[in-house]
């Protein structure tokens, strides 16, 4: 009859680095994932019960209506579907122009240049800036009356514009100010990306014959292709949220001028909690934006990996 053998006991300092390796890691991480579930997933999770309750702020009582906050918002509220499209017509001209001019000035800034730290600091200034500053100079600079931009135009001999009362004109303006404040930091980040490609990929390139923009379109962007994919996730949540930069060009009103012109998604929901004190219906509007945000940034990331492929 033969007997196994029996597995060695473990010591008490064993069992704790075996503890210690399977453990700690998730101690590590799990700050990060509670703060997220309390912060998070919580506020999400409230948001979206209170937006199937008619619950008025300063109420004890809520009525659970189901969808009607979300039919009321798509069908009788027209206020808010032109404020998703002023939110898309200022995210698309705003964005796309700030990651083209950002990627161009990454390049330039990746070159030898004399005293690059100070060119990167000047780079960066706008993102210090106060934003109610920026909003105050910029309110200024497309003024209708003493502006610097109509200035200009009168010194040409052209008529000067009302920025502010057009649609597309104070789309114009203020996409003006979020570029400012924003290509700075996304140049930044290209240029960091930039310079961690490898260096003989270039003199590679540079021994076979191949121009400064080739390389521009066969190296570059093809190795900035997580990079470009994170900027636009980042700058499409940051575009349909737009708040500050409209409310400070309508001189802090939430209306967004006199007929909504300039008036987001961001700017109804808080006008609706404000100034009817309704939050059932904002809460609504606030997961109709993040439904939108969420297809926006979708759509961005299939045409960044399809023009990625294409190249």
């Amino acid at each position: 009859m033969t007997t196994r053998n029996a597995a060695p006991r473990l010591t008490l300092r064993e069992r704790l680095n075996r503890a210690d390796v399977k453990f700690t890691p998730y101690a590590l991480v799990s700050p990060y994932f509670i703060l997220f579930a309390v912060f998070g997933v919580f506020p999400m999770a409230y948001t979206f019960y209170a937006s199937l309750h008619a619950w008025k702020l300063g109420s004890p009582t809520r009525e659970f209506v189901g969808l009607d906050n979300y039919e009321f918002l798509l069908t009788t509220y027209d206020r808010f579907n032109w404020s998703v499209v002023n939110t898309l017509g200022m995210f698309i001209m705003a964005t796309v122009p700030q990651l083209v001019v950002a990627l161009m000035v990454a390049n330039a800034l990746n070159k030898r240049l004399k005293r690059p730290m100070l060119w990167r600091m000047l780079i960066l200034a706008p993102i210090v800036t106060s934003v109610v500053a920026v909003g105050v100079i910029f309110a200024r600079i497309w003024g209708a009356e003493y502006g610097m931009v109509n200035g200009f135009l009168e010194l040409i001999g052209l008529e000067g514009v009302d920025w502010q009362t057009g649609r597309i004109s104070s789309w114009f303006a203020i996409s003006s100010m979020i570029d400012w404040r924003w290509m700075g930091y996304n140049s930044l980040i290209f240029l960091a990306a930039m310079q961690t490609i490898p260096k003989n990929l270039y003199e590679a390139a540079t021994v076979d014959g191949a121009s400064p923009r080739q390389q521009f379109w066969q190296i570059t962007i093809p190795q900035l292709k997580p990079v470009l994919i994170f900027t636009v996730f980042v700058s499409s949540v940051g575009g349909m949220t737009l708040f500050v930069e409209p409310m400070m060009f309508g001189s802090g009103r939430l209306t967004g001028g006199a007929d909504g012109q300039f008036q987001t998604t961001a700017m109804v929901l808080v006008d609706i909690l404000r100034t009817h004190g309704n939050y059932g219906i904002s809460a609504a509007a606030g997961w109709l934006l993040f439904a939108v945000i969420g297809i926006v940034a979708a759509v961005n990331f299939l045409v960044v990996n399809r023009i990625q492929g294409n190249k």
